[in-house]
């Protein structure tokens, strides 16, 4: 399906502070039409550029700015890196899992994941019910990659399920492991698609400027999305 061929209304949120560049103005373009918020529409519009929070589908729409740009892994190309390879291997010990739902500690975990990762960002403080708000969805099939060291939980990885595709929608982990857990939770998604039969497993937004973001280049070969048009 194209977008071309479809026309798709959306609305236009207000301006707001930049959650990840200073002294920029964020703004989001949404998505309203009811049947797009399904499973195959959104992993067209995925391909797009748009991606989701909770049932709302949407993608950045700034004034003055095109520094969010879309980034995909290809599946069937994928070439891991020196370092990553030896995340693996440091890793053999450990155990992962997909699931339907999530562990019944997973809030434990996450709390120590915001307190100590992101007490300035907007998630903090960890709530329960805003992670459910922002991270559930009504119309998508979710996955749960769980990793263990010795049965006892370390990360979450939760994924959107699509029929050639997958989206690492958001990550949270153990913030005192010596182990890139971050990474780690990413190439096991990666694996998760090939076993899958998928095409391509989208990593949401990459800003150069922001040093947090940068991981994701890491994973070759990768696709950013440059004036509509996906190139790498």
């Amino acid at each position: 399906m194209n977008m071309a061929q479809e026309q798709i209304r959306i609305g236009l949120s207000r301006n707001q502070p930049c959650s990840y560049l200073p002294n920029k103005q964020e703004r989001v373009a949404v998505v309203l039409e009811k049947h797009c918020h399904e499973s195959d529409h959104y992993e067209m519009l995925l391909a797009n550029g748009f991606r989701r929070s909770g049932d709302t589908i949407y993608k950045p729409q700034c004034d003055f700015c095109q520094a969010c740009q879309a980034l995909r892994v290809s599946i069937k190309d994928y070439q891991p890196t020196k370092s990553q390879k030896r995340l693996l291997n440091k890793a053999k010990n450990l155990r992962w899992e997909i699931k339907d739902t999530l562990d019944n500690n997973w809030y434990e975990l996450y709390q120590r994941y915001i307190e100590e990762r992101h007490s300035k960002g907007s998630m903090y403080p960890p709530n329960q019910q805003q992670f459910y708000d922002f991270s559930q969805c009504t119309w998508l099939n979710i996955k749960y990659l769980h990793i263990y060291e010795h049965d006892i939980l370390i990360s979450v990885a939760i994924t959107d399920n699509l029929q050639h595709s997958a989206s690492a929608f958001y990550t949270f982990y153990d913030p005192q492991h010596p182990l890139s857990l971050g990474t780690l939770s990413v190439l096991k998604q990666l694996e998760y698609c090939k076993m899958a039969g998928k095409q391509w497993l989208y990593l949401g937004y990459q800003i150069d400027e922001c040093s947090a973001m940068n991981y994701k280049t890491n994973f070759h070969r990768h696709q950013k999305l440059v004036n509509q048009r996906w190139r790498g």
